[in-house]
C-alpha cells in the first residue's frame, strides 16, 4: 500500500468559523425519518482485524434494519476510501486522518436519525477514542464492537488476498502481520465470528440496541409461546379443573394451536376488542408498533355463554371434555359478523363457505390472555410434520441455512410448482447464499369439502421428494397448522408472515392465493394477480422477500413444465386443476412430465377411495 502520495499535515486550519444549531430538533427529525417514531441516531463501531468479518455483519445488520423501517447506513473502509479518502495512504498520520475524518462523517448520519454501522479496522485505541469523543460532545449515543477472530482464521479466509502479500512482503504496515491491532479494553459487544453465524453475530447487536432503546423490540420478532411452563403445569391443571368452562370446536381448537405456537405473535391470546378493530380495519396491530397481521382470530361465543361467564376472572376451554387452555381477564365484545365479513373477505355471499361458519357461529366474541396446558395433538399420524415456529427456526439453524424460502400450498404438488421452487434455488445461489433451504409448508388446518385432504397430500409430498424432484436434503416439510379461510389477498399477508416469525426471509407466493371461485358466478373470487402485488406493498413484510409466481405451462415439445412464453405460445398448453382431477378420477395418467409418477399415483388412489366411499 505503499506509492500513495502522503497527507500534508500542515493544512490551514479554518479560523472565525461558528457552529450554527438546526432549527429542526432531534425528536422533530425522529418522527418523519422512517416509519417508526423516535430518534434512533448513533454509530455502532465494528473495529478488527481484515478478514474478522466487519463488512459482511455490517451489511447483514444494515439489510435487516433498513427492512424493519429504522432508517441505517454502512460506511465501509474500502468504499470510503475510492472516494471520500481516496487521497490518504496507511501511514500512522494516513489512518488517523482516515479515522478521525469517518467519525465526523458518522456523526452527521447519527444527528440525521440514522442508525450508523462504521467497518474498518481503526487499529489504534487512540484513534477509536477519538471517534467515541466526536460523537460524545454532540451527545450522540456511540457502540464500539469488536469483530474477534484470531488472526489464524482471519489469514485463513483472507478473500481479498492481502495476507498472502503481505507474508510476501508485498504490503508493508499491513496491521496483524508488522503493524499492531491494538484490542478494545471495554468494548460495548464482542462478537467471536469464528464461532457464531452472521446471523447470531446480528442478533447480539440488535440485543444491544434493543438494551440502549435505540430500536424497538418488537422487531426482534420473538416467538411468543403460549404453554404453561412445565414447572407451573400441575398448578395451572388444578386451576383449570375448577373454573367454569367455554366448550369449543375442531376449528377454534385450531386457532388454539396456531396462538400457542407463535405463530400470530405477539398476540398472548384471543383477540380483544381493541386489537380485532385494529386487525379489521388497519390489517396491523398498532400498539408497540405496526405489525403486519391481517386476519381477525378470535373466539366466538354464544350470547347464553356471554351472560353467563361475563365478569368471570378466567374460563377454561374444553375440547371434546378435555379441558386444553386457560383464557385469564376475558373481554366479551359484540360479533358484528356482517362488517366482519364484508371486511374480511371483500363479499357477503352466504355460500362462501368460512363465511357461512361464520354467520352460524356465536353472536359474542371473547378475547383474553391464552395458557395452553400441553401441546395440541391430532393423532393422525402426522403430528411429527407439525413443527413450531422455534423447532423450525433451530432445524433451519442445524442445516446451516444461510437463506430460508417458503413455499405455501394447500394442494398437491405438480412439477411446474417444481419448476419455481427449483428456479428460486437457483436465483439465490447465484445472488451468493451457500445454502438457502426449501420450507414445503402446506397449510394443515380446516379447508372446505372439494380440497385434497391433509394426510392425501402429505403422502403426495412424500412421492415429490422420493422421486427427487425436490431436494430431500434440502427441503423441510412441516404442517402449518392455520384452518384455511379463502379470504384472498387479505389473507396471503397472514400466510407470508407466519413464514416469517418461523425464519423464512423469501415467500414465493402463486397465482391467486388463498383464492377461491366465486361461490355463485364462479369466476375468480379475486383478481389472481393481486395477492402478489399486495405482498410486495404490504406494511411491515419488509423483511421477508416476496418472489412472484412465474407462470408456468406444459411444454408439448419439452415433454416437461415450463415458463410461459407468449412468443411461443402454441407450444404451451395450461392443464387446469378440473383436468387434473378429472384425469385423476378416471385414473388416466397426465402429459408425461407433469407430474411425477409415484405423486399421481398418490392423487389416483386417494380420487378411487372416494368412489369405494360412495
Amino acid at each position: 500500500m505503499s506509492g500513495v502520495k502522503k497527507l500534508r499535515t500542515d493544512l490551514n486550519r479554518s479560523t472565525n468559523v461558528v457552529y450554527q444549531a438546526h432549527h429542526v430538533s432531534r425528536s422533530k427529525r425522529g418522527q418523519v425519518v422512517g416509519t417508526r417514531g423516535g430518534f434512533r441516531g448513533c454509530t455502532i463501531w465494528l473495529t478488527g482485524l481484515s478478514g474478522a468479518g466487519k463488512t459482511t455483519i455490517s451489511f447483514a445488520l444494515e439489510e435487516f434494519l433498513v427492512s424493519h423501517a429504522i432508517p441505517c447506513y454502512s460506511l465501509d473502509g474500502d468504499n470510503i476510501r475510492q472516494g471520500l479518502n481516496k487521497n490518504l495512504g496507511f501511514s500512522a498520520e494516513d489512518r488517523e486522518e482516515n479515522i478521525r475524518r469517518i467519525a465526523e462523517v458518522a456523526k452527521l448520519f447519527a444527528d440525521a436519525g440514522l442508525v450508523c454501522i462504521t467497518s474498518f479496522i481503526s487499529p489504534f485505541t487512540k484513534d477509536r477514542n477519538e471517534a467515541r469523543k466526536i460523537h460524545a460532545s454532540a451527545g450522540l449515543p456511540f457502540f464500539e464492537v469488536f469483530i474477534h477472530a484470531p488472526l489464524e482464521v482471519c489469514e485463513s479466509r483472507d478473500v481479498k488476498g492481502l495476507y498472502k502479500k503481505a507474508r510476501a512482503g508485498e504490503i508493508k504496515g499491513f496491521t496483524g502481520i508488522d503493524s499492531d491491532y491494538e484490542r478494545p479494553e471495554v468494548p460495548e459487544l464482542v462478537l467471536k465470528t469464528g464461532e457464531l453465524s452472521v446471523n447470531e453475530c446480528v442478533h447480539q447487536v440488535l440485543e444491544l440496541l434493543k438494551d440502549q432503546n435505540i430500536v424497538p423490540g418488537e422487531i426482534m420478532e420473538e416467538v411468543n409461546e403460549l404453554f404453561v411452563p412445565e414447572n407451573k403445569l400441575n398448578l395451572a391443571v388444578a386451576d383449570a379443573n375448577t373454573l367454569p368452562t367455554i366448550s369449543i370446536s375442531k376449528l377454534d381448537l385450531q386457532w388454539v394451536q396456531v396462538l400457542a405456537e407463535g405463530w400470530a405473535s405477539p398476540l398472548k391470546g384471543f383477540m380483544r376488542e381493541r386489537e380485532f378493530l385494529q386487525v379489521l380495519h388497519f390489517g396491523n396491530l398498532l400498539d408497540g408498533g405496526a405489525i403486519n397481521l391481517s386476519v381477525p382470530i378470535v373466539l366466538p361465543v354464544s350470547t347464553e355463554t356471554k351472560q353467563e361467564l361475563d365478569g368471570a376472572a378466567a374460563v377454561a376451554l374444553e375440547y371434546q371434555g378435555s379441558r386444553v387452555a386457560i383464557l385469564r381477564n376475558p373481554e366479551f365484545y359484540q360479533h358484528r359478523k356482517e362488517e366482519r365479513i364484508a371486511r374480511q373477505w371483500g363479499t357477503t355471499c352466504p355460500k362462501h363457505p368460512y363465511i357461512k361458519m361464520v354467520m352460524e357461529g356465536g353472536d359474542w366474541l371473547v378475547g383474553g390472555d391464552l395458557q395452553v396446558l400441553e401441546r395440541i395433538k391430532w393423532n393422525d399420524g402426522l403430528d411429527q410434520y407439525r413443527l413450531t415456529p422455534c423447532e423450525l427456526k433451530q432445524k433451519f439453524k442445524d442445516m446451516k441455512a444461510d437463506a430460508v424460502f417458503a413455499f405455501q400450498l394447500r394442494n398437491p404438488v405438480h412439477n411446474g410448482h417444481a419448476l419455481l421452487m427449483q428456479d428460486t434455488k437457483r436465483r439465490l445461489l447465484e445472488r451468493g447464499y451457500k445454502n438457502p433451504v426449501l420450507l414445503l409448508h402446506p397449510l394443515g388446518g380446516w379447508t372446505k369439502d372439494d380440497d385434497v385432504p391433509l394426510d392425501w397430500r402429505m403422502k403426495q409430498h412424500d412421492a415429490v421428494l422420493e422421486e427427487g424432484i425436490l431436494d430431500p436434503a434440502t427441503t423441510i416439510v412441516a404442517i402449518f397448522p392455520s384452518p384455511m379461510m379463502y379470504a384472498g389477498p387479505t389473507e396471503v399477508q397472514w400466510h407470508c408472515r407466519a413464514r416469517m416469525i418461523a425464519g423464512a426471509n423469501f415467500y414465493i407466493v402463486g397465482r391467486d392465493p388463498a383464492g377461491m371461485p366465486h361461490p355463485e358466478t364462479k369466476q375468480d373470487l379475486y383478481e389472481p394477480t393481486h395477492g402478489s402485488k399486495v405482498l410486495t406493498m404490504a406494511p411491515g413484510l419488509t423483511s421477508v422477500e416476496i418472489i412472484p409466481f412465474r407462470v408456468a405451462a406444459y411444454n408439448n415439445n419439452k415433454k416437461a413444465m415450463d415458463f410461459y412464453d407468449a412468443e411461443r405460445h402454441a407450444e404451451f398448453e395450461f392443464i387446469s386443476g378440473t383436468k387434473m382431477r378429472n384425469l385423476a378420477r378416471s385414473g388416466e395418467n397426465p402429459p408425461e412430465g407433469f407430474m411425477a409418477p409415484k405423486a399421481w399415483k398418490v392423487l389416483v388412489d386417494y380420487y378411487n377411495s372416494l368412489q369405494k366411499d360412495k
